[in-house]
Formats: C-alpha cells, sequence, structure tokens
C-alpha cells in the first residue's frame, strides 16, 4: 500500500499510474488523513480492499466544474458533510452565523455551503447524470429518514430525496461502504443494491421489500406532530443491528425510502485492523500556508480506544449513528500507535485523550449484547444502572498503566468526557483514584447537566444526588491525596422540561457551589434524538405526555443569563427571570441573594444628586419666599390689630368717661 496522502489532483494520480480513480470523495471538510477523521478512516478502509480513492475537500459550490478536478470515477462518487454536521459547524443554537471554521485551513468560515452533502450531490449530479453516488457521515446519517429541521423550523424529507443521491451508507460505515463498492464492482446497478445492512434506499414500490415495519407517511408526520412522534419511536427503537427492522417511509404513491437495518459492530480484531492503516496521521501539506487546519491540534496526540455508547443521555445522537453496543481497540492496538506519537517531532510529552464517546466504557453493558444486542425499551444506566449491567474499570486502568509506562511520556489526559453514574457504581475505588492521581490536569470535565430531577429525567441522565455523591468523593480522594483539583461541570439550559423556576434553582445550586461556568450550552436541537423530537413536537415521544419546551429566544436567553447570574451584562435578563418566576427573594443584599438592587453609576448618581440639590435650592427658595410672604401677612395684620385696638380704646374711653360724666351729674 502506498504510503502517502491520497491523490487530490491529477498530478498526484500521475505519480501514482491512474489513469481513473474507482471512487472520487468529496467532503465538506479540508482533507486530514487522520483516523479521528470520518472520510479519512472510509477511504483508506476502501484503499486497503484494493480500491482507488481520490479527493476532492471543499470544492467550490458555486461552480459545477469543481466536482470534476479528478475526472469521473470509475464506480461512483462518495459524498460527506465533514467530520460535523455543516449546520452545527456554521450557526449558533441561536442561529448565528459563527466567526470560524476549525475543519477549513487557517479556521476561516465560509470554505463549505449550508447543507453541505445535499449541496455536493446536486453538483455532482449536473455533471455527472448517472453516476452512482453514495452518501455518508454525520450529516446524512442523522436525516436518513424525515426529520425535524431546527434551522428552517420544518418536517424535512430524507437527505437521500433531496440530494438526489442513489444510496446512503448510515452509522460508521465501514461495514457498509465496501460491501457497497464490492456489488458495484461487480458490475451490479446502484438501483440493484438493496439488501446491504446499515444502508436506506429509494424504491417505487415494496414489491421486493419484505418484514418491514411501516412508519407513518410523510404526509401524516408533516400535518401532525403527534404522529411525527410515533414515527421518530419506532426508528430508535430500531437503532440495533440484532434486533433493527427495515423501515419503510411513503413519500407519494410511487416513492418510497427505506431503510434497512443497522449493521453489525465491528470486532475487535477489525478495529485493530482499521487504526492500523496508513495514515499520515496530519492534514494535506497543500494547507500549510493557509496555517494548517485547526481540528487536528486536540486530536493529533489523542487514541481512540472505544466506540458506541450505552449511556443512552436523549440529547445526544450516538444511538443513531454509533449504536448503544460498546466495540473496543485492544491495548497492543492503541500502544502501538501511542508509540508512533511518543516519537514524533512535535511530541511535547503528553497524550492529550485516551476514549471515545464515553471514556470509562470498555466493554459492552452486558454479556447479552454481544449475541442479542441492547435492550429495546430499557436503557443501561436511567434511571437507575441495570442489575445487568457490568462495571468494571479494571481493563481500562491496566491500559492507562501501560501507556504511562511508555518513554517521554509525562501525563496521559482523560478528556472525552467520565460517566460518573458508572463510576459510582463500581464497588472498587482505584480506579478513581489513578484518575484523580495521574489523569486529571488540575480540572476535570464532567457532564450533569442539571440538578432538578424532573428535567434530568426528560435529559436520560441520573438523579443530582448521584452527581453529589460523585463530587463528595472527587473532593475526598484529591484531598487524600494532597490535591487541588476541581470539577468543571458541564450544563444545558432550555432543555425541554426546564422551566423558568427550575433554572433559577440551577443558578442557587451554583450559588451554594460557588461556581460560576464560563460557557453555558443552551440546548441544540440536531436531528434524531428524544429531546429534539420534545422540542418540535412538545411531547415525549417514548409516552406521549406533553412537555413544556422553552422555545422563545428572549425566554432560552433568561434562563441562559440565570446560569451566568454573576456576568454584569446578564443584569436585566437575570431580574425579568426572577420576576416572572416570582423569585424576587433574590434580590437583596442577603448572601443567599442572586443579584442586588440596581447601583446607579457615579454619572448616574451626580446627575441625580444634582438633581437633589436642585430641588433642595427651589424648595429652600420657596420656603424662603413663603415666610417672607408670611410674615408680611402677620405684619399687616398686626399693624391691623393694633389699629382696631387703638379705635376700640379710644371708643371705650369715651364711653367711660361720658357715663362718669353723667355719673356725676346725677349724683
Amino acid at each position: 500500500m502506498h504510503r502517502d496522502y491520497l491523490p487530490i489532483n491529477k498530478s498526484d494520480m500521475e505519480q501514482r499510474g491512474w489513469d481513473q480513480c474507482d471512487f472520487v470523495f468529496v467532503i465538506g471538510d479540508a482533507y486530514v488523513d487522520h483516523p479521528s477523521f470520518g472520510p479519512a478512516i472510509i477511504s483508506r478502509v476502501l484503499e486497503s480492499h484494493g480500491f482507488k480513492v481520490g479527493i476532492i475537500a471543499q470544492p467550490d459550490w458555486k461552480d459545477s466544474h469543481s466536482i470534476t478536478l479528478l475526472g469521473e470515477p470509475r464506480l461512483g462518487f462518495l459524498v460527506s458533510g465533514g467530520n460535523m454536521d455543516s449546520m452545527v459547524n456554521h450557526y449558533s443554537v441561536a442561529k448565528k452565523r459563527r466567526q470560524t471554521d476549525a475543519y477549513s485551513p487557517g479556521g476561516v468560515m465560509g470554505k463549505r455551503p449550508d447543507h453541505a452533502t445535499t449541496v455536493y450531490c446536486n453538483l455532482i449530479r449536473k455533471q455527472y447524470k448517472k453516476k452512482p453516488i453514495i452518501i455518508g457521515g454525520i450529516e446524512a446519517s442523522l436525516r436518513r429518514l424525515a426529520h425535524y429541521d431546527y434551522w428552517s423550523d420544518k418536517v424535512k424529507r430524507s437527505i437521500l430525496l433531496d440530494s438526489q443521491a442513489d444510496i446512503i451508507s448510515y452509522g460508521m460505515g465501514e461495514h457498509s461502504i465496501v460491501e457497497i463498492a464490492e456489488a458495484l464492482d461487480s458490475g451490479l446497478d446502484i438501483k440493484d443494491i438493496t439488501f446491504i445492512n446499515g444502508t436506506v434506499f429509494k424504491a417505487s414500490n415494496l414489491d421486493s421489500v419484505y418484514d418491514a415495519t411501516v412508519l407513518p407517511s410523510f404526509q401524516s408526520i408533516v400535518e401532525s406532530k403527534k404522529e411525527f412522534a410515533k414515527s421518530f419511536y419506532i426508528q430508535y427503537c430500531n437503532t440495533d443491528p440484532f434486533s433493527g427492522k427495515r423501515l419503510v417511509e411513503q413519500y407519494k404513491e410511487n416513492e418510497y425510502v427505506v431503510q434497512n437495518p443497522p449493521a453489525k459492530p465491528l470486532t475487535q480484531t477489525e478495529m485493530d485492523r482499521i487504526y492500523s492503516l496508513p495514515y499520515m496521521r496530519d492534514y494535506h501539506p497543500v494547507y500549510q500556508k493557509d496555517g494548517g487546519i485547526p481540528a487536528i491540534e486536540e486530536v493529533k496526540f489523542s487514541l481512540v480506544s472505544n466506540r458506541g455508547c450505552f449511556g443512552g443521555c436523549n440529547y445526544c445522537a450516538l444511538t443513531f449513528h454509533q449504536g448503544r453496543i460498546l466495540q473496543t481497540r485492544s491495548h497492543e492496538s492503541i500502544v502501538a500507535e501511542a508509540n508512533q506519537l511518543v516519537w514524533d517531532k512535535d511530541f511535547k510529552g503528553y497524550i492529550h485523550d485516551v476514549g471515545g464517546p464515553t471514556a470509562n466504557f470498555r466493554h459492552t453493558a452486558c454479556a447479552k449484547q454481544t449475541t442479542k444486542g441492547a435492550c429495546i425499551h430499557k436503557q443501561c444506566l436511567f434511571p437507575e444502572p441495570c442489575k445487568s449491567l457490568k462495571v468494571d474499570h479494571t481493563d481500562y486502568l491496566a491500559l492507562l498503566r501501560k501507556l504511562r509506562a511508555l518513554p517521554n511520556v509525562k501525563k496521559v489526559f482523560i478528556r472525552s468526557g467520565i460517566r460518573f453514574d458508572y463510576l459510582m457504581t463500581d464497588q472498587d475505588d482505584t480506579f478513581f483514584k489513578e484518575l484523580c492521581e495521574h489523569h486529571v490536569s488540575g480540572q476535570l470535565k464532567v457532564a450533569p447537566e442539571h440538578i432538578c430531577d424532573s428535567v434530568l429525567g426528560l435529559m436520560g441522565k441520573p438523579e443530582n444526588s448521584v452527581y453529589e455523591r460523585f463530587q463528595a468523593k472527587f473532593k475526598k480522594i484529591n484531598e487524600k491525596i494532597g490535591k487541588k483539583q476541581f470539577l468543571v461541570p458541564y450544563l444545558i439550559s432550555s432543555h425541554p422540561g426546564s422551566t423558568l423556576k427550575q433554572a433559577v434553582k440551577l443558578a442557587e445550586y451554583l450559588r451554594d457551589m460557588g461556581y460560576m461556568p464560563e460557557q453555558v450550552q443552551d440546548f441544540y436541537p440536531t436531528p434524531s434524538t428524544i429531546s429534539t423530537c420534545m422540542y418540535y413536537t412538545g411531547l415525549d415521544p417514548r409516552t406521549l405526555e406533553e412537555v413544556y419546551v422553552p422555545k422563545s429566544p428572549h425566554e432560552k436567553a433568561m434562563q441562559r443569563a440565570l446560569i451566568q447570574y454573576r456576568n454584569p451584562k446578564n443584569y436585566d435578563l437575570v431580574m425579568e427571570a426572577l420576576k416572572k418566576a416570582d423569585r424576587m427573594d433574590l434580590v437583596g443584599f442577603d448572601k443567599k441573594c442572586l443579584i442586588r438592587p440596581r447601583q446607579l453609576s457615579k454619572e448616574r448618581r451626580w446627575i441625580e444628586k444634582s438633581k437633589n440639590n436642585e430641588n433642595n435650592a427651589k424648595t429652600k427658595i420657596s420656603k424662603a419666599a413663603n415666610v417672607k410672604k408670611q410674615d408680611k401677612l402677620n405684619k399687616g395684620n398686626s399693624k391691623q390689630r393694633n389699629t382696631q385696638y387703638g379705635k376700640d380704646t379710644i371708643k371705650g374711653s369715651r364711653k367711660k368717661n361720658a357715663s362718669n360724666h353723667k355719673g356725676v351729674r346725677n349724683r
């Protein structure tokens, strides 16, 4: 196998002696040949099976000729929007355009279109009318059937129809893409490839479709949110490769989309083989002049140890994409990859991560899952750990010890997330102690997400008491080993079920913890999650019970502001939220209060003081005038009284004199 980057132009093809590629892979990211990038894995897997794959990364979607860079492929086009959904990549939850794209040269935004997979496929169709198009990756996988699109606030059709592609390879795709390639190579028409697990195809009738579960029609789920919720839950219950059924969704009288059951999970041998392929483990040198690809920085010295997750968080799409059955690499495979890292010229002694969707999962949840799959209507950890759950960190601990012992390794971090409820179920504290002693860089990121049990129940997370016990144990262990280390909790605001009153309770909890999160994630309704179904329908798809959904941007802003109530910029929003939640007891000077009454700025205080002084001066002048006026009145009245008194005195004297004179005369 040729150890080099795959061809990105005709010159590269000539150096390899190729006249034509078997597949041309069109991707929304810059070309990074590293096993943390989905397109790199799929292209290397095909190469390992003898297929010639060329890469067109981030073509100019305004120019249809950009898709012809490598010529017409022999078998077909592969299309992926990239490692990240293009809409999430472009927009924040507030639907504001992001400023940077970590998967583009120099982090520059704007190198790919919105809904990249659909746009690229339509470009290809303009140039190559009949050539097979196979789509995959996270963007296609989560839109494989009708879905709610948050950015347009509409229910959209399967991406298979809007993109004009022929088939979807959903999930991680290694099994299905090789089967598709071999079927095409054998001369089979793309329209006849309807039998491969892990694929979705179009059909004009159901004559060849057997043992299928028929979903509510597209028309019915557009018209009824209740029907949408029902359809979604059927899909959710059919994501397991052992128990999953074939699903059919009708669009028109002669238009159907058929989803085959999921592909079987990879064996450990298969995973080892995939991660041992000759990746260049870096971005293509053509991007060097632009400053490289930022996304490689965190993963370049990280190790993938597992896939899949039996955690079952309702806001996460992993159940639809990677599944609940855990798949792992062997110690030998991971250590061999680590031995490549430690001698890299840029390696500084730190392995950034050893994990996957959940770092401390290293085996299936129970023995039954390897032959019968995950339970359809039951979760492994929620609402409480299943009695059949195997809780054991010894394998993961042994792996970490081997990595710590490698030359040039100063520290092995765990950054991909610890499932703390699983850890608390382990009766043996050995892993917990070594985690604190060797694998935390001062701060450990965990995901309690909320503290109100009613909200946590809708998230599929354990009760808050579990996190509190974990927090206390983390503190106790660190005190024992003499380290000052802290937990950094991830929190989600405005999740379905969260009212303003519950957001206030979360703020109070943070106040008591003395913790002020720098970042808060508003709930982001991405396709194919239970939480997104709740957001759109206002119903819990599992029970069809109504769920309160904070939808208005203003209420969401208030819930987010409450979590960061100490930020002065959030004062007005916090004050408004407390008024609406009838919690004005939290405004004041007591230590239990979240905010204080509004204090005037210096300038405002000066203005108010000036006004007060002016008013006081006017009052004094007015009072003085009134006093002067009163004095004048008093003087006038006194003079009048005195004059009258004089007149009365004279008159009285005259009367008296007259009386006396009369008396004398009488005598």
